[in-house]
């Protein structure tokens, strides 16, 4: 198939459509686009397939519709709690076979016999055999959780797993007709006196205890905490780790780490000399330094972990390495080989997992890789501080974590996971309204036939990791579940093509591994998206999410807020606009138009901006809950007192909206232009707001009470 063929043939369609690739999309602006013959060949070559030509097509349609046959058991079955499903079992034509499910020791354990049913399929040739079918029926009572499918017989022997997920994810009591409100905010960005230039776990446990204590708040959603390079320099960015499945050490808070208690006066300090550079920096209102921070904390870890760990100290931490397995085996030594070779290209064969220099590695590397393992004990238990002393302090939910789109391209993940992530083409998001060349976010995707493969195993760890301490999740880009925009190597981000992911498994697990944790799951739904996929979504127990400034009716204006959805997370704002303060001062106008970043001149822009917040102001004085020319704080409330009149199950505040902040965390479409990821808290003044300030600010107060009088308006 020609690169430059612009219209897809029809057996190239039909390709596409085996490997789940959608040959058209519907645009922001309701425009069908049509994607090109040379998009689908480049996303398919992503896939591991070739469609060079019409016999290549021709070949890989043969391939793919044979793949099943091939196959004595589908690689995973995902089915929901309660419901008839059936499994395809091939064997050679007439061979007798027998099915069974040893059930998940968490759920019983046990095992149970399938019985065949009457399904007559046609036998099928493949690879020069004749192929049948045999269907088995699995149990409708069979208990939540991860089994293992088993097949036996003359020509059969194999294995499979079969994931029983919830129908739907209940609710907690309180929201099922009530609701909860918490604090949004980026953990980095919140600092104390005793931080080493960014803000810690030990700074989230007292943040939460704090908002649960003082303010009434049930939840704190913060940014991904997902693992960054072992090494400076550090991506600033949380949605771009090298792990989702890991912590970034970069939040430990070393004097909290028990043994650093015990360390004789010369190690101590030197645990003191390290963190100088670091907390010198934490009333610093410029950019937050993750490489100085980082740099410190290092040193001063070194010193902690080589002091001697008492014998049920030292148990937990090899109970725990025991539990995370090979996964977290591997994570360290990536971190380790990163150390050793930081800067340089690395040998033959280190990017092999299996290839005998890694295998050495394993043994020459292996302090550094107990340290890296450590780091994680460490962060992992100081995230269950956190999530007690939210508890502790009142909050209903507790810590609410986020989860990233995906990976940085060069990351552990990449390198772990092997084929389970797609090369050749990267993540992002067609064209919208807001960046209307399109969008790349650098991040390889699933390969969905090969997740598949390994009956999404990778993708249910790093669930676990993240659920483990958490009283809810934010799914980052929750349509991602369902499809995503892949952008073949070397094509804008416009040329790309969406690939439909299996989103009964993937949510379907997510809903399972959230049911054991006992948390609520957020999806981030916003932007381009399919209109069933709401309600599915809601269906299965995932709350959605509103954001004030994007809900409008259909002529344009702002919606009312009962006719927001129930179940959401509602918020005023989001860390992809100016906090409040800044958005009505058209500080997403002025940052796009110095950056650069508008397709329209800017005083069009300017004058839809403020017509758009004039109609906001006027909205708000028809319910009465602005007077004539309110102030910046009295709109700030009112705007949120708007959100509270909703239904919304959540309502989630912007730390930054509380203490007046104006500048934006991360301006879309820039990379070294804007200080991204890197903003610390502070008020309108621009004056830094520490951990030990916050609870008594003004205006966070204010905003407290009215969230407060709310909840008690509502009885």
């Amino acid at each position: 198939m020609a690169a430059d063929t612009p219209e897809p043939t029809p057996d190239l369609l039909r390709l596409a459509a085996a490997y789940g690739i959608v040959p058209d999309y519907w645009a922001h602006d309701g425009t069908q686009h049509r994607v090109t013959a040379s998009t689908l060949v480049g996303v398919l070559r992503a896939l591991g397939v070739d469609a060079s030509s019409p016999e290549r097509v021709a070949l890989a349609i043969a391939h793919v519709e044979d793949m099943p046959w091939r196959r004595t058991l589908p690689p995973v079955i995902v089915v929901r709690e309660g419901r008839n499903a059936h499994v395809a079992v091939h064997v050679e034509h007439g061979d007798p076979v027998r099915v069974w499910l040893e059930l998940d020791p968490e759920a019983g354990g046990g095992r149970r016999d399938l019985p065949q049913a009457d399904v007559p399929i046609d036998p099928r040739s493949v690879d020069g055999r004749l192929v049948g079918r045999a269907t088995f029926t699995l149990p409708t009572d069979l208990p939540l959780g991860w089994h293992e499918l088993h097949a036996d017989g003359p020509s059969a022997r194999a294995r499979s797993t079969v994931v029983v997920t919830p129908q739907t994810l209940e609710l907690p009591e309180q929201l099922r007709d009530g609701r909860a409100w918490g604090f949004m905010t980026q953990l980095y960005s919140v600092r104390s006196r005793a931080s080493w230039g960014v803000g810690d776990l030990a700074d989230l446990a007292d943040l939460g205890w704090l908002a649960g204590r003082t303010c009434g708040a049930d939840f704190l959603l913060i940014n991904p905490l997902h693992a960054a390079e072992p090494v400076t320099p550090l991506t600033p960015s949380p949605y771009l780790p090298t792990t989702r499945r890991f912590v970034n050490p970069l939040y430990v808070r070393v004097e909290d780490v028990r043994e650093t208690a015990y360390l004789s006066a010369a190690d101590r300090a030197l645990v003191e000399w390290a963190s100088e550079p670091a907390r010198a920096l934490d009333t610093d209102a410029g950019p937050i330094d993750r490489d100085v921070a980082w740099d410190a904390k290092r040193s001063a870890l070194e010193v902690v972990f080589a002091a001697p760990r008492s014998a049920a100290r030292q148990a937990a931490f090899e109970d725990y390495r025991e539990d995370e397995g090979q996964g977290l085996e591997d994570f360290a030594l990536w971190c380790a080989l990163v150390e050793k070779y930081a800067g340089q290209p690395w040998p033959a064969g280190a990017q092999d997992l299996s290839s005998p220099f890694v295998e050495r590695a394993r043994t020459e590397l292996a302090d550094r890789v107990d340290f890296y393992c450590w780091l994680q004990w460490v962060a992992d238990s100081q995230l269950a501080a956190a999530q007690r002393a939210a508890h502790e302090g009142g909050m209903t939910i507790g810590i609410m974590h986020d989860l990233a789109v995906g990976v940085h391209p060069e990351g552990a993940d990449v390198w772990a996971l092997g084929d389970v992530l797609a090369t050749g083409a990267t993540v992002g998001a067609p064209p919208d309204m807001y960046n209307q060349q399109g969008q790349n976010w650098s991040q390889p995707p699933w390969h969905p036939e090969r997740l598949a493969r390994v009956g999404y195993r990778p993708y249910r760890d790093m669930l676990r990791t993240v659920l483990r301490h958490a009283g809810a999740i934010r799914i980052d880009h929750v349509i991602g579940l369902f499809r995503l925009w892949w952008i073949p190597e070397g094509a804008p981000a416009d040329q790309g093509a969406y690939v439909r992911y299996d989103h009964e498994a993937l949510v379907g697990i997510l809903a399972l591994e959230a049911h054991r944790a006992g948390a609520v799951v957020i999806g981030e739904d916003l932007g381009t998206f399919e209109p069933w996929v709401r309600d599915y979504l809601s269906d299965r127990g995932v709350l959605g999410t509103s954001v004030l400034w994007f809900e409008k009716d259909h002529a344009g204006k702002p919606l009312a807020p009962e006719e927001y959805r129930r179940l959401t997370l509602a918020s005023v704002t989001t860390h992809d606009l100016p906090p409040s303060a800044g958005y009505l001062a058209e500080e997403h106008v002025t940052i796009r138009d110095r950056l650069g970043l508008l397709s329209e001149p800017v005083d069009q822009v300017r004058r839809a901006a403020r017509a758009e917040r004039e109609q906001m102001v006027e909205a708000l004085g028809g319910r009465g809950l602005v007077g004539p020319q309110p102030s910046e704080r009295e709109t700030v409330e009112a705007l949120h007192a708007w959100v509270l009149e909703s239904p919304a199950a959540l309502v989630g505040v912007s730390l930054a909206d509380a203490v007046g902040e104006r500048r934006a965390q991360n301006q879309p479409g820039t990379d070294q232009e804007y200080p991204n990821w890197k903003v610390p808290l502070a008020d309108g003044s621009g004056q830094v707001v520490l951990v030990e300030e916050l609870f008594d600010n003004a205006r966070l107060r204010s905003l407290a009470a009215v969230l407060n009088r709310n909840r008690l308006d509502r009885g």
